[in-house]
C-alpha cells in the first residue's frame, strides 16, 4: 500500500476536499437559518396567510434588555393588521394602495409607522432619553439663540396653529427633538423639531435688536393648522415611548404628501 494514502484511496488531499465540503454546506445551512430569525414566516400577499417553514427556518431570537428590562423577542411582536383602509390602483401583484379614508391616520405611505415598544427609549443610565427640557437637569437654550417658547406656529396653509409651549430635548445627542405646541383648541402636541423653520433669529438682529422687521415665528409646513388637532398624543404628560414617536414622525412625514390634495399628485 502507497504511503500517501490514509485508507483505501483516499489521501490528505482528498480528505482535506471532503471536510471542506462538508464544512460549506454547513456553514450555508447556519447561515440560511440565521438569515431567517426576524421576519420569519412569511406572508401570502393579500391573504396574510403564513406560508410553511423549510429546513432554513431558524429558532426563535431573543434580545437581553439592559437595565433590567427583560428580553424582547422579534417573533412575538403582533403582527401588522392586513386590513388597510385602501384599495389597489390596478387589479396586479404589487400595484399601489390608493388611501379610502384619512391617510395620516391610518398610517398609509409614508405615514406608516411600526407597532415598536411602548415604553420610552432610555440613556445609558436607565433615564428618559427624551424628555421637556425643563426635567434634563442639565440642557439648556444658549442664550444667544431663539428660546422658542411663546413663538406662534404658522402652518403650511399659513395659518397659525398655536404656539409652542415647551422644547424636548435628546439628553444622550444634547439636541432638541420635538415642539411642544398648543393648539387653538388647547390641546398639546408634539411637532418634530426635523419639520420647523425658525424664522426672524438672524444674526444681526440678535446684536441690533431694532433692526429685526421678520416677525418671529416656527413655521412647520408638514401640514395644516386644522390637522394639529389629529396629532398622536401622549398617553402619559412628559413622557413619549418608542410607538408614540414612529406615530407622531409619521403623521408629520405623510403630511408632505397627504396634507392637501394636490401633494398627492403627480409633477409631471
Amino acid at each position: 500500500m502507497n504511503d500517501s494514502y490514509i485508507f483505501g484511496t483516499i489521501d490528505v488531499a482528498a480528505l482535506a476536499l471532503i471536510l471542506f465540503t462538508g464544512f460549506f454546506i454547513a456553514l450555508v445551512f447556519y447561515l440560511n437559518r440565521e438569515s431567517r430569525r426576524e421576519g420569519y414566516p412569511l406572508e401570502e400577499e393579500g391573504s396574510g396567510k403564513l406560508l410553511p417553514g423549510s429546513l432554513f427556518d431558524g429558532e426563535k431570537k431573543t434580545f437581553q434588555l439592559p437595565n433590567g428590562r427583560g428580553t424582547y423577542t422579534p417573533e412575538d411582536v403582533a403582527r401588522d393588521d392586513i386590513n388597510v383602509p385602501a384599495v389597489q390602483a390596478f387589479r396586479a401583484a404589487g400595484a399601489p394602495w390608493v388611501p379610502t379614508g384619512d391617510a395620516m391616520k391610518d398610517g398609509m405611505g409614508p405615514a406608516a409607522f411600526a407597532n415598536r415598544s411602548k415604553s420610552p427609549d432610555i440613556t445609558f443610565d436607565g433615564r428618559p432619553r427624551i424628555v421637556p427640557i425643563g426635567n434634563s437637569h442639565e440642557l439648556i437654550v444658549s442664550p444667544q439663540d431663539p428660546q422658542l417658547i411663546g413663538w406662534s406656529v404658522v402652518a403650511a396653509d399659513g395659518v397659525t396653529a398655536g404656539k409652542v409651549t415647551d422644547i424636548w430635548v435628546d439628553q444622550a445627542e444634547h439636541i432638541i427633538r420635538y415642539l411642544e405646541v398648543e393648539t387653538n383648541s388647547g390641546k398639546k402636541v408634539l411637532a418634530p423639531m426635523m419639520v420647523a423653520v425658525v424664522h426672524g433669529n438672524s444674526l444681526l438682529s440678535m446684536v441690533l435688536p431694532t433692526t429685526n422687521t421678520e416677525p418671529q415665528y416656527v413655521e412647520i409646513d408638514a401640514i395644516t393648522a386644522a390637522q394639529f388637532e389629529d396629532v398622536p398624543a401622549l398617553e402619559t404628560a412628559g413622557i413619549i415611548s418608542r410607538y408614540e414617536e414612529d406615530r407622531i414622525q409619521a403623521y408629520f412625514g405623510g403630511g408632505y404628501m397627504y396634507a392637501t390634495p394636490e401633494r398627492a399628485e403627480a409633477w409631471l
